[in-house]
C-alpha cells in the first residue's frame, strides 16, 4: 500500500497503489500523495506528471470512507488550510498532469481527475460523484470544477443525481480526451506526456498558468498578465533555441533556462 513515485525522461508517474481497496485513500495515503505533489511542483527534473491507480479496476474510489468514519479531525486542523496540500484541493502545480483513468474514477478520484489537464481513459472506466447519496458532497473542488469544465444541467445532472456514466459519455461531454483500449492506455498516457516534455518547460508552465488564473480575473487583467509573462519568457535560453532550431529544421533542446 503506498503512493508510487517513478521519474524517467522528465516525466514523473504517480501510482495510487492500493487495489484491494479500489485505490481508495486513507488519511496515511492522502499524506503520501500530497509529498508526491509538492515533488512534482519542486523538481526541476521533472516537466510532466502522469496520475493512474494500481490494477485494472479503478484509477481511485477517492476517500477511503471507512477509514474516515467517527474520526472527524479538530477544528484546528481545518484551519490548516496549506497543510498537506493535494492537486485538486488548490496546490498550485503548473507542470502538465495526466490522469490515466484504468477503471472507476469516482468521489475524490474524479475530482482528482478534474484537477488534471489531459485525461486519457480505458474504455471500461466509469464516472460519477455520488456524495450526495452519502449525505455528503464531492469535495476538494468537486462542486467548483464540475461546475467550470461542464454545462450547466449536465454539471448538475452529476453533483445532484450522483449517477455513473461510462467513458464514452465522457468523451462526450468533454470530461476526457481520448478513451483507449486498457491495454493501450499508459502507452498513450506516455506518448501525450513525452510530446509535452520536449516543449518548452518554462513556456508550458507559463501557458497552463495564464490559462487557470484566467478563470479569476477580467479579460483586460488576464491580457497584462500575458504581456508580462510574454516578456519575462523572452529572455530566456529556450527561446533562443527554439529560435535558432526552427532557422536550421530541427527539433529544439529545451532546458528550462
Amino acid at each position: 500500500m503506498s503512493i508510487d513515485f517513478t521519474l524517467a525522461r522528465h516525466v514523473a508517474t504517480l501510482t495510487i497503489n492500493r487495489p484491494e481497496r479500489m485505490n481508495a485513500m486513507d488519511a496515511a495515503h492522502y499524506k503520501a500523495l500530497s509529498d508526491a505533489w509538492l515533488r512534482v511542483r519542486d523538481d526541476p527534473e521533472i516537466r510532466v506528471a502522469i496520475v493512474t491507480g494500481a490494477g485494472e479496476k479503478s484509477f481511485s474510489a477517492g476517500a477511503d470512507l471507512k477509514s474516515f468514519v467517527n474520526a472527524q479531525p479538530a477544528l484546528s486542523e481545518t484551519l490548516l488550510t496549506q497543510k498537506d496540500q493535494l492537486l485538486n484541493r488548490g496546490l498550485e502545480v503548473w507542470k502538465p498532469v495526466i490522469s490515466a483513468i484504468n477503471g472507476y474514477c469516482v468521489g475524490g478520484g474524479m475530482t482528482l481527475m478534474l484537477a488534471s489537464d489531459l485525461r486519457i481513459a480505458a474504455e471500461h472506466a466509469t464516472f460519477s460523484v455520488a456524495e450526495v447519496k452519502r449525505g455528503i458532497f464531492p469535495g476538494n473542488g468537486g462542486t467548483q470544477r464540475i461546475a467550470q469544465q461542464l454545462p450547466h444541467a449536465i454539471a448538475m445532472e452529476l453533483l445532484l443525481l450522483g449517477d455513473s456514466i461510462d467513458a464514452q459519455t465522457a468523451l462526450r461531454w468533454g470530461l476526457v480526451n481520448r478513451v483507449v483500449q486498457p491495454s493501450a492506455l499508459m502507452e498513450t498516457a506516455l506518448a501525450f506526456a513525452h510530446r509535452l516534455a520536449r516543449n518548452a518547460p518554462l513556456a508550458v508552465q507559463a501557458a497552463k498558468e495564464l490559462a487557470i488564473r484566467s478563470r479569476d480575473v477580467d479579460l483586460a487583467t488576464g491580457l497584462r498578465l500575458e504581456q508580462i509573462m510574454l516578456r519575462l519568457l523572452q529572455g530566456t535560453e529556450d527561446v533562443v533555441e527554439g529560435t535558432r532550431a526552427f532557422a536550421e529544421k530541427r527539433q529544439p533542446e529545451f532546458t528550462g533556462r
